[in-house]
């Protein structure tokens, strides 16, 4: 099969203006896009996944190739020829690349840790729409070492995350005029409909560093995860019993801390598909003793930051809660009892339900009181568009706090769309407050621009943070944005980019709070070096008006073939003190199974009246004797808090991703912005999947 227009999925009538326009109207999502079509193949039996596809029975799955690029040639020929070829059997879809490279020595492959950020690798992927509903599906890369990478994908390519985790296989090899891979993703794994004559969205991507080159199959696209643009996979047979019922995850945790006695723990997650659209996770007693530390950073604003969540229990279908005025933020929730979720697909109707009982967090109490959470999220596809509902409530000492709300996600053309929130808040402090916000924007390969339009009521900033996230109140806000990418195809320099925002916002008694104009504008030669100035220029009330302005150089290298080196400085004037930032961020393979990182931060201040002068240091490095063992050594410290966080971990995963030996040392607390108490500490984990 090879490329051609074989697929329209709107399929509005060019000669009925009419009707065009009844589908602008109704679906708001009205696009001509041709796309590509691809026959599924049965093989007579599963490849060995080895990473060289050389076998005889790989001659009999289809094959596709002429990818064009996304960047940094939008539509043009990708410089590397890539063949790609496909089959199924009863229990998976396989996938094999054969991959050209004319400078094969160049090629860069250092990334080794799992979900790792494999746009700086060689790499090649798969993107998957099992539902092939324009706005949802999966992904599954891998490098020439074999690293996985995998996701979720939501709201039509706005929402990428490799949060999720899944069993399947993969394994690449060197040859004389480039690389190989193969990829093996179970059908068990994935949520779709079974039947016969299925259609799925598809997509296969490539990545080749040096060049800052992505290319696509089916394109080119706005960006590689636009799932309105993949291609269809026709012809799938999938079993009835596509996934597996139940997998139970049990574990065993034994704790020894300096000065403490023995500690032991044991828990597990249970995971029920009660159809293969739709499943239950239940986990008792969850284990977050060992995960990867929370980075200190600088915070030169008056407001809070975002943590990431890294809590295994959390992770799964998150993509969905991910919306600009965030009403389910997971960090508020402390540790947890029990746990249960309802979560995947009814009809077209995505599906997440979350009830919990968990700590109350709260650094004033010296003991947490537990509360009750609760979040349900719909959201109703249409199109690649989407309307959502999302309800979130905490139940404290018989009182109830959170948000309800709609939002919509609307795209009416492959480049302009629009999204939209609108919510009601209630609690003890401030009930029945409003939130809301409209943002149209224009989105090309090269260019973005957006205005938005802002209103937060006075007064419902507790209530909505006992579960969301919103860093102030009492604001009417407006914010612009306009960003675009020059690529030059000749000469030493490669790439320019321009990238500026100005906000404003007042309270709703007509106050001016602040204004704010940032600009950016980076240089990225074709040897590797990248020149980057930030100006900042801030007006702030507070106390007092204030008056901030900042700028930053930051000079750097990348080899692409996994060194890199940047330092940075910064300097001027916040809330009334004299700054002066500097910083080194330093990436290095020192093997194809052994990598480092270290950054250094410093902050001075003059006056310092809070004493916010710090340095940061933070330190990894991980050995991988294979895809599936490795050693870690982490390290990190924060002179403004008297912080040194030192953990060192050895990970078995003998049935991965979930089944899993872990060794662990620990010193000092791994938890963002908190002070080294914690002593020595061992810990070994065993987890098991049935």
């Amino acid at each position: 099969m090879i490329r051609g227009f074989a697929k329209n999925r709107l399929r509005p009538s060019v000669g009925n203006p009419v009707g065009g326009l009844v589908v602008v109207l109704l679906v708001m999502a009205s696009r001509s896009v041709f796309g590509f079509e691809l026959q599924a193949v049965p093989l007579s039996s599963a490849p060995v996944i080895d990473g060289v596809p050389d076998e005889q029975l790989w001659a009999e799955a289809a094959v596709v190739g002429g990818l064009v690029q996304i960047r940094p040639g939008f539509g043009e020929p990708s410089s590397f020829p890539t063949t790609v070829k496909v089959g199924v059997t009863e229990r998976a879809l396989f996938v094999a690349f054969v991959l050209t490279d004319p400078e094969p020595r160049r090629i860069s492959a250092a990334v080794t840790t799992r979900d790792g950020e494999l746009d700086d690798d060689d790499s090649v992927g798969v993107l998957l729409d099992p539902f092939d509903d324009d706005r949802t599906g999966y992904f599954f890369r891998t490098n020439l070492l074999g690293t996985q990478q995998d996701g979720r994908i939501a709201d039509n390519g706005q929402t990428v995350d490799t949060r999720w985790d899944a069993a399947w296989r993969c394994a690449a090899s060197r040859t004389a005029d480039g690389w190989t891979a193969e990829i093996e993703v179970p059908f068990e794994v994935l949520r779709y409909r079974a039947g016969q004559d299925r259609v799925w969205g598809i997509n296969f991507t490539r990545t080749v560093p040096r060049r800052l080159e992505t290319s696509v199959w089916a394109g080119p696209g706005e960006t590689e995860w636009r799932v309105a643009q993949f291609g269809t996979l026709v012809g799938l047979s999938l079993p009835l019993r596509e996934t597996k019922r139940l997998e139970v995850i049990p574990y065993g945790l034994v704790t020894l801390e300096e000065d403490d006695d023995l500690d032991y723990q044991v828990g597990g997650d249970l995971r029920y598909r009660v159809t293969g659209t739709l499943g239950i996770d239940l986990t008792v007693n969850p284990d977050f003793a060992i995960i990867e530390a929370d980075v200190e950073e600088i915070n030169l604003t008056r407001f809070e930051l975002f943590i990431p969540e890294k809590r295994p229990f959390f992770l799964e279908g998150l993509e969905m809660f991910d919306q600009r005025i965030r009403q389910f933020y997971s960090r508020r929730i402390g540790d947890i009892s029990w746990g249960t979720k309802l979560s995947g697909k009814v009809g077209k109707t995505d599906i997440a339900v979350l009830g919990t009982d968990g700590d109350f967090n709260d650094p004033d109490l010296s003991d947490s009181p537990h509360a009750r959470y609760a979040v349900a999220r719909l959201q109703r596809g249409f199109g690649s568009s989407n309307v959502g509902f999302l309800a979130a409530n905490r139940r404290l000492d018989g009182e109830d706090a959170g948000s309800v709300g709609l939002d919509t996600t609307l795209f009416f053309t492959d480049t302009l769309g629009l999204t939209a929130q609108l919510l009601r808040v209630h609690g003890p402090e401030r009930d029945a407050g409003l939130a809301w916000f409209v943002r149209p924007s224009w989105d090309t390969s090269t260019s973005h621009f957006h205005v938005r339009y802002t209103n937060l009521d006075a007064d419902i900033l507790e209530d909505f943070n006992a579960v969301g996230f919103l860093k102030d109140d009492d604001r009417k806000e407006f914010d612009t944005a306009l960003a675009h990418t020059f690529w030059i195809s000749s000469g030493p320099l490669e790439k320019i980019k321009i990238d500026t925002n100005y906000n404003r916002y007042w309270s709703q008694q007509d106050v001016l709070h602040s204004w704010e104009l940032e600009g950016e504008v980076s240089f990225v030669l074709r040897s590797g070096w990248k020149f980057e100035v930030d100006y900042l220029d801030e007006f702030k009330l507070f106390e007092k008006e204030f008056r901030n302005r900042r700028t930053d150089l930051e000079v750097g290298w990348d080899s692409r073939e996994g060194h890199s080196v940047a330092v940075f400085a910064g300097t001027g004037v916040n809330f009334d003190s004299d700054l002066f930032l500097y910083g080194l961020e330093l990436e290095w393979k020192l093997s194809d199974r052994w990598n480092l990182s270290y950054s250094l931060t410093r902050l001075e201040l003059d006056p310092d009246p809070e004493l916010e002068t710090t340095v940061i240091h933070v330190f990894n490095t991980d050995y991988y004797f294979n895809p599936n063992l490795l050693i870690r050594f982490f390290f990190q410290s924060n002179s403004a808090i008297d912080k040194e966080n030192v953990q060192t971990l050895l990970v078995w995963r003998f049935l991965p991703p979930f089944g899993s030996l872990q060794v662990a040392y620990q010193r000092g607390t791994s938890e963002f912005g908190t002070p080294s108490e914690q002593g020595d500490t061992l810990f070994t984990k065993l987890q098991w999947v049935f």
